[in-house]
Order: C-alpha cells, then structure tokens, then sequence
C-alpha cells in the first residue's frame, strides 16, 4: 500500500527542484520509514543535480537527513518505531572493506549511493501519482521529502533530547570535515593544519583540529566573513586566497618549515598542486572535496623524492557513521563543536533559495526543515 508524500523532484540536470506529490511504497525488511524533521543542503547534491556525478533522473535527492522512526522492517534490529535518527551515507555491509570496517569506502558505493534503486531487486520507493519511476535510494534515504524508506545501514540512533535540525547535516558534510582529522590524520598535539575552503567541510575540519590540539590552525578562503567565523571556531591564522599568496603565506606562518597536513575542500587541481608545495617534510595533503571524474591534478616529483609528503583522498571521514556520529553530538552537547554556528533554515518550498544561497555563499549550511 502506498503512502502520499511531498518532495523535492529534480526532473532535469543544472535545473531547479520541483515540490511535488509523490507515491512512496512498502518498506523492504532491511528499511526504516522514517518522518524527516530536517535535511541538511549538501555540495554533493548539487553535483548530482548538475550531472557530474550518475544518479538517474527524475530523482529525490537529499542524503543528510534526521527525523522520526514510524516503522521498521522484519529484518531490521538497530531501531524501533518512536526512535530518533540521523541518516548517513549507505554501504553494503558485505564487501571486504565492510568487513574491515572501511564502510566509508564500500566497494559498492556507487550502486548503495547513487544507483537510484533498490540493490536488492532494481525497484525504486517513489513514484508519481501516474506512475512514472522516480529515482530514490539516493545514499539509502532520498531525504529531501517528508517520509522516506531508509536502508538499515543508513540510520544511526541519537538521544530524543537532541534536536533533529540541530544534527541532521552531521550526516555527511560535518562528518566529512571532523572524520578527515580525527580518524584519517590524527595530527598529534602541537602540529600545524591548514584548510582550504571554510565552507561546512572545511570549518568541521577546524572545529576538529582544535579539539585535537593542533596550535597552528590555518584557514584559507576567498570570503572574508568565513575567514572571520573560522577564526572564532578555532583557526590562528587566516589567508584570503584572492589577495594574498597562499603558498607564501603557508610558509610565513610555518617559518619556513611547512604544514603538517593540510585539507582541501575545493578539489581545484591548481589549488592542490600550490598547496603540495607548501608541505613539510613528511607532510599530508588529504583532499575531501569531490571533482568530476577524470580531473587530474600535476605534483612535482623531482624534488618531492626527498620530502617523503604523502597525497590521499578521503571519504565520509573514514567514519563508521554509526560510532562517529554519535561522538560528534556528544561533543556538540558539551558546547565543543559548536557547528550550529554554520546553519540557517530553509523551509522544502524554499529549497531552490537554499541552493542558491550555498552557492553563492551566502549561507554556509542551508538545512531544510519540514
């Protein structure tokens, strides 16, 4: 039996979403129907809606979702009806770096995250009141919409006393940045960080490096403002990229010696390549931030030989979502993460607004709440 609910359709790649009524059929035995309270906007959904990465249109996107258990299938075991959650990226739960605990890098990530359907028999939850297929699944929630039939391996369970649009966007975004220095980098107490890019990526990265003990903080950016909230969550230093030399800057601050690790949030290959040349010795370039497939980016390789840097790309923050998360919010409640600092709140008829906000940075954390 079908459910009517209402969502944000995109129907056509680089144009707007439309609000519309949809069908949502029966739960599988690994899902939970879920009732969102707040989705958070992120950068990946606009890929997708641009095209650059293949969901298959029309789709209802939205892969940063919280909201309230009203059912759960037979096989599920995680959560109940009346339940809490936060929903994250999906993985399949059986490949070898699931296995490993890597979910972050499921083998089978892009048929769990961006297939449009079901893996297990092809079938999609969302249809229009005519019948036409519409694309849902997208990171196993599709979250954009006020129901949703959410794979198992997507929820995580938070405390009731913890507000939902508080939390909903630590589901990939703030999970990214934070996941990218407390599980990846682990820089010791004492090391220098710099980030490139103070979007919600990169002032998750921040946040993180400061609880971590990192005493040169680095941000870079090309909007002062950002630059100016960075300061206040944790960063010492700041570089406004379109006035200043980044790469001379990086250096003034580390006193010639070079950055531990540095985050990029851009995925601009001229931006890697300068920022590889401002790493110390044995220093790491992680990049978080997602490229059209196929970028490449040009390293020097003649005199890095005796550096010993090391380049590596991350996903999700290396996290488990299912333990990571949960950390996050205690660190939230504590008042150590503070990153309702970067939220404003759209409502689902305002989610075009909410894009273009984020786009033009204006808002640095669009969620929308239903």
């Amino acid at each position: 039996m079908t459910t009517t609910i209402t969502a944000a359709v995109v129907r056509t790649h680089k144009q707007p979403f439309t609000i519309e009524s949809l069908q949502l059929d029966d739960i599988r035995p690994n899902e939970v129907r879920v009732r969102l309270v707040a989705t958070g906007v992120c950068h990946t959904d606009a890929i997708v809606r641009d095209g650059i990465y293949p969901t298959p249109l029309p789709a209802v996107l939205g892969h940063e979702g919280a909201g309230i258990v009203e059912q759960v299938g037979a096989a599920v075991r995680t959560v109940k009806p009346g339940d809490h959650v936060v929903m994250s990226a999906a993985y399949c739960t059986y490949c070898t770096q699931c296995r490993s605990g890597e979910v972050a890098y499921c083998e089978n990530v892009f048929a769990e995250d961006f297939g449009g359907c079901r893996t297990s028999d092809g079938t999609t939850a969302l249809s229009s009141a005519d019948g036409e297929t519409i694309s849902s699944h997208f990171f196993g929630q599709s979250a954009f919409a006020t129901h949703a039939n959410v794979v198992e391996s997507s929820i995580i369970s938070v405390p009731k006393d913890v507000p939902l649009e508080a939390v909903a966007f630590f589901g990939c975004g703030i999970q990214t940045g934070a996941g990218a220095i407390f599980n990846e980098l682990r820089p010791p107490a004492g090391s220098s960080i710099a980030v490139s890019g103070t979007g919600a990526v990169g002032l998750a990265a921040i946040m993180a490096a400061r609880i971590a003990g990192a005493t040169t903080i680095v941000a870079i950016d090309l909007h002062e403002a950002r630059l100016e909230l960075a300061r206040a969550l944790g960063a010492t230093h700041t570089v406004n990229a379109s006035t200043a030399n980044t790469l001379n800057e990086l250096m003034r601050v580390t006193k010639g010696r070079g950055v531990n690790y540095i985050v990029d949030t851009t995925a601009v290959p001229q931006v890697l390549t300068k920022l590889a040349k401002a790493l110390s010795v044995r220093g790491t370039l992680a990049l978080v931030g997602a490229a059209k497939p196929g970028t490449e980016a040009p390293f020097e390789i003649g005199q890095s030989l005796v550096r010993g840097w090391t380049f590596k790309t991350i996903v999700q923050g290396s996290s488990v979502p299912q333990v990571f998360i949960p950390r996050l919010i205690r660190l939230w409640q504590q008042g150590h993460f503070p990153a309702e600092r970067l939220a404003k709140t759209y409502r689902l008829d305002e989610i075009n607004k909410a894009f273009e906000d984020s786009a033009a940075g204006v808002t640095i954390k669009p969620v929308i709440v239903f």
